[in-house]
């Protein structure tokens, strides 16, 4: 007789890689063990998913959870929470903490804290520099380096690769994926200058942080990602402008946008929201919005990341421009996408693409992103129909807001399951099950 399996997941819809049809899904050690029909014996603890439907563990890529140096914003512990909340099994965090994740020792210090209460899985963005690139080939392949992270233009902290000799040295120093967030500093400084003033208008942000910024980075980027042979990972595309020359050189370069970049507009958001709209790249007019959307429909478009980038509500009401630039987004973006899907934006099998196929392809992960036999049993398990308010209220997140405060939306997630086990149900936290995400031996590769 066979020895049940640890779990079954019966009764649902299942989005797998060769479509999305009602089946079940055994699970056995923390690994997908089988997918079929099976009667409720097969297995120690069953949930019945009627109604429901099953993807594979969403992924974020990009989340800033700010520890160590600014704790009092978020810590990974609140972070993870409010990413397991919000149905993602599996975190990306970014170097610009403080100090500067660029060292063995400082990654060592995160993977140590996440380790604690790992609410998710986890990995780590190492930090290139000009100081640090030598040592890049070695270190980005530490234990938990889902890949490298340069900063063409300031943001939060003090990581700042901005000329063309910063970036191709980071760029020739290794093979892992280089994720780069492309705003010209050189323009910006002049344009903050010359264009915003002395001006404390929030809705001057798209315009002094220009389209001509975002486009003189990225094609700056291009020319060294080519020169040098490296593939590099375009992130928070914002314009109309990138996605055009993007879309050009998908054999170099891979690209990200952001559920708020795809949800809200210029002007209007900065009416409403002020500050709390506030972001880098900034959120642009209608037009370069749909633009993203038209980069999502032809396949130029390879991650979705919610960019979660936590301030206080304090910071936020300083006088712009001195107010920080970011907003929290990881507990929200998967039923803000879900929204989208209900409104026939997209469809949830690209939805899926996005969020688990895209960052396991781009990042060469290990055993996820696929509800497969063998892959990691992480499923973020979904009510399509159901009705819900985002609320303050409900945000994880030690910074306790959401620019998306009561706004209604449909589909919502029901169930975050990592390794197998139920890590939230229902809007509440269970258990923590996360562990350092794997990644497959490095290889420049294609996407």
């Amino acid at each position: 007789m066979t020895e049940k399996a640890d779990l079954l997941l019966i009764n649902g819809t299942v989005v797998l890689p060769e479509g999305t049809h009602e089946a079940d899904v055994l699970v056995r050690e923390g690994k997908i063990a089988d997918i079929g029909s099976f009667t409720p014996g097969s297995a120690r603890e069953v949930i019945d998913c009627g109604g429901l439907h099953v993807l594979p563990g969403v992924i974020d890529t990009q989340v800033h959870f700010r520890e160590p140096g600014g704790e009092h914003k978020e810590v990974l512990e609140t972070g993870m929470k409010a990413a397991a909340m919000g149905g993602v099994t599996s975190i990306f965090e970014m170097p610009n903490t403080n100090p500067l994740t660029t060292t063995p020792e400082a990654l060592k210090g995160k993977m140590d804290s996440a380790a604690r209460t790992p609410w998710t899985n986890y990995a780590f963005y190492f930090g290139g520099t000009a100081g640090n690139a030598k040592n890049l080939p070695e270190w980005e392949n530490l234990p938990g380096v889902c890949g490298v992270k340069i900063f063409m233009g300031s943001s939060t902290g003090d990581l700042l690769a901005a000329t063309d000799e910063e970036v191709e040295s980071v760029l020739a120093n290794g093979r892992r994926v280089v994720a780069v967030h492309a705003e010209d500093e050189m323009m910006m400084t002049e344009n903050k200058k010359n264009i915003l003033g002395d001006s404390h208008d929030p809705a001057m942000h798209h315009v002094w942080r220009s389209v001509d910024s975002c486009v003189s980075a990225t094609t700056r980027l291009l020319r060294l990602a080519r020169k040098t042979g490296r593939r590099v990972h375009v992130l928070h595309i914002t314009s109309a402008e990138e996605m055009e020359i993007l879309a050009q050189n998908r054999d170099i370069a891979s690209v990200e946008v952001l559920p708020n970049h795809l949800t809200l507009s210029a002007p209007d958001c900065y009416l409403q929201l002020g500050t709390h709209a506030q972001q880098n790249p900034p959120i642009r007019e209608l037009h370069h919005q749909q633009a993203l959307w038209k980069g999502i429909r032809d396949g130029t478009v390879d991650i979705l990341g919610s960019d979660h980038a936590p301030h206080t509500l304090e910071e936020k009401a300083k006088e712009y421009p001195a107010s920080p630039s970011g907003t929290p987004g990881v507990q929200t973006m998967v039923p803000i996408m879900l929204d989208h899907v209900h409104k026939g934006n997209l469809t949830l099998e690209r939805f899926v693409d996005l969020v688990c196929s895209g960052p396991q392809r781009i990042h060469q992960i290990a055993g996820k992103g696929r509800i497969a036999r063998g892959y990691d049993a992480d499923f973020t398990i979904v009510d399509l129909r159901k009705k819900m308010e985002i609320t303050n209220a409900q945000q994880q997140t030690k910074s306790g807001w959401t620019p998306y405060d009561g706004v209604h939306v449909t589909g919502w997630p029901i169930l975050t399951i990592i390794h197998g086990q139920v890590v939230m149900r229902e809007d509440e936290l269970i258990k923590p099950a996360g562990q350092p995400v794997r990644f497959r031996e490095t290889l420049a590769v294609k996407g």
